[in-house]
């Protein structure tokens, strides 16, 4: 578990309480004092909005009046401290695991990807899809040999991290149909980037760690609740047992870490101060550096850190008059949709916390790396989407629409790009009392839950450290295989 701290003499027969100033309200903030508050730690949250989550967060459709996430996120087995903090924080009631993955093509074929499992157990990875994968309508024999290759060919490879997807996928005989049929409906949903910006060694990882070495990686977990609910109301609520302090509406203008002896002062926008031994500025990439002085913000390496990309998210939301299908979710591949989820019927499953419920079915789909889409008028790509869902799910032809809208993150995530993981900085800093969070920091991982949570760990194991209580907070990944390690399938990437 997460909250409960090791056995440490030191800590014990000291009182003294480190204060440790997190900012930012984000997934990794959040993290952070979860992994400090019962290892003896002071723990204060600022966060700048009026709600928890940072860019996993919800707002209030007026319309509708149902909450409604600014875009679907989704955890996946292989997701290890994300869904050991949703454990220890109590939240994993509220994520519905889907054992199944089910792809529409526009021919109407469908195929569905799912987990073969003999006797109620698991077959050793990468066997436990391989029976699913043999049965894909999409693909013909021949593609799924080329295809199969081009998996063999990705997961043995040790390097990557500087050479683009989309050569790589041209160099290894992945036709146009297999990328837009397989390689882009996975790796799309999971970089928020399309092959030819993002790395070959992040797609290796999605792929390796997602699919190849255990057979639980896999596995899709979906909130059930809109993610104010989750992280704003559950999560903060424990954080709160905990002795977290949580502060909204505190927003930072500037950290003055201190000198040798001083303690590090946080000026905030109304103009008061706090003051703290550790602050962990768990903030997006792009703000960062502004909270410290030149000099220090390139020491820190958040300068560099600013210098990375972002790839924009955008999610359409519809409410229908009816179910237009009982699918809780399905993948729409060559299309400007991706993917679409039945967000009325996931709330079920949540009770009465599942965010309000209208008169109508609401739906939501997800169009990652949609940065094209901004030069296009918003109701031409609405119509576009509604357009394909009733192309996909022929009761959508005779449904109304009661209520439709489209918003777009336009900073979503950092862009996997070839050679991105040179700016990104460690947690660990040259500072004593700085310690960073944030998806961005070198974890080892691409812009995710997972990421943002183990940034958050990653902080609190330096802050300890520095205490000279030093301690493991992160978990290890799923273990590869015995099989997977055979073939040559290790999990990881070679570039954390």
């Amino acid at each position: 578990m997460t909250a409960p701290a090791t056995d440490n003499a030191d800590a014990r027969s000291s009182d003294r309480r480190p204060r440790v100033l997190i900012v930012g309200g984000g997934l990794a903030g959040l993290a952070a004092a979860a992994a400090l508050a019962p290892r003896g730690c002071d723990v204060t949250v600022l966060e700048s909005r009026p709600r928890l989550g940072g860019r996993a967060s919800s707002f209030l459709d007026k319309t509708t009046g149902e909450r409604v996430d600014n875009c679907q996120h989704v955890a996946m087995g292989c997701c290890t401290n994300f869904l050991a903090l949703c454990d220890d924080a109590g939240l994993t009631p509220y994520l519905a695991e889907q054992g199944e993955v089910t792809f529409l093509l526009p021919d109407g074929t469908v195929s569905r990807l799912s987990e073969l499992r003999p006797g109620g157990r698991s077959l050793p990875a990468p066997l436990h899809l391989a029976a699913s994968f043999a049965g894909l309508k999409h693909f013909t024999p021949a593609e799924k040999r080329r295809l199969a290759a081009g998996v063999r060919a990705l997961a043995k490879t040790r390097s990557g991290e500087a050479e683009d997807f989309a050569g790589w996928l041209a160099a290894n005989g992945q036709t146009e149909c297999l990328t837009t049929r397989f390689w882009e409906p996975v790796l799309v949903s999971a970089l928020s980037e399309t092959p030819d910006r993002m790395n070959v060694a992040d797609a290796r990882k999605v792929i390796v760690d997602g699919f190849l070495t255990h057979p639980a990686a896999w596995r899709v977990f979906v909130p059930t609740v809109p993610l104010d609910v989750l992280y704003g109301e559950k999560l903060l609520g424990w954080l709160r047992s905990l002795g977290v302090t949580v502060r909204t509406g505190s927003g930072v203008r500037y950290v003055k870490p201190g000198r040798e002896g001083e303690p590090a002062r946080v000026v905030l926008r109304d103009g008061g101060e706090v003051e703290a031994d550790h602050v962990v500025p768990a903030v997006p990439h792009h703000r960062a550096a502004g909270l410290f002085s030149e000099e220090l913000a390139e020491a820190l390496g958040l300068n560099a850190a600013a210098r990375l990309e972002t790839a924009a998210i955008s999610s359409v939301h519809v409410w229908f008059d009816r179910e237009i299908t009982p699918l809780p979710h399905a993948v729409l591949p060559e299309r400007t949709s991706q993917w679409v989820f039945n967000r009325t019927r996931l709330h079920e499953t949540g009770g009465e916390e599942g965010g309000g419920r209208s008169e109508g079915w609401y739906f939501q789909v997800v169009i990652s790396a949609s940065d094209a889409l901004k030069e296009r008028p918003q109701t031409e790509v609405i119509d576009e989407v509604l357009n394909e869902l009733r192309d996909a799910f022929p009761a959508a032809r005779e449904a109304t629409v009661q209520h439709v809208r489209m918003v777009t993150e336009h900073k979503a995530v950092f862009a996997p790009l070839p050679g991105h993981h040179a700016l990104r900085p460690t947690s660990r800093t040259p500072h004593p009392r700085v310690h960073l969070a944030g998806d961005y920091t070198a974890t080892g991982w691409p812009a995710t839950m997972e990421g943002a949570v183990r940034s958050g760990f990653a902080a609190a194991e330096s802050v300890l450290q520095t205490e000279k209580r030093p301690e493991r907070i992160m978990r290890p990944d799923l273990p590869s295989g015995r099989l997977a390690r055979w073939l040559g399938f290790a999990s990881g990437s070679g570039f954390a």
